[in-house]
């Protein structure tokens, strides 16, 4: 019986990147780089789009916490699937870049429901 560990697909996923990325200070330079603005710009929506809400309400907190539930699932999903043992800086940046993208995702279907 094969017994296979998530640890060993996780590595054979990023394994790639991992070479790519030493192959060059401009490639480790360029992930650096698109962490940092996927970073502001998953920040910024998310700012602007709980802003667009409104005051806080009955409704408008629920969408609040369900945004802040979509973080929490995201950060720990890729606490999962990003390897530990090299390159976890880039993952740190990637891990905040998809969770703020995917609440703001969340926030902008809910405010288009809502006030469309």
């Amino acid at each position: 019986m094969i017994v296979i560990n998530f640890s060993d697909i996780s590595n054979a996923i990023f394994n790639p990147l991992k070479s790519w990325a030493e192959q060059s200070q401009g490639n480790w330079n360029l992930l650096i780089v698109s962490g940092f603005v996927l970073v502001f710009v998953g920040a910024i929506l998310t700012y602007v789009l709980h802003k667009k809400m409104g005051k806080a309400d009955e409704r408008t907190k629920q969408i609040s916490l369900n945004s802040a539930l979509i973080v929490l699932c995201v950060v720990i999903l890729c606490d999962v699937i990003f390897p530990k043992e090299y390159m976890w800086q880039i993952f740190f940046l990637f891990k905040y870049s998809i969770a703020f993208l995917a609440s703001a995702i969340y926030l902008a279907v809910r405010y288009k429901k809502d006030f469309f």
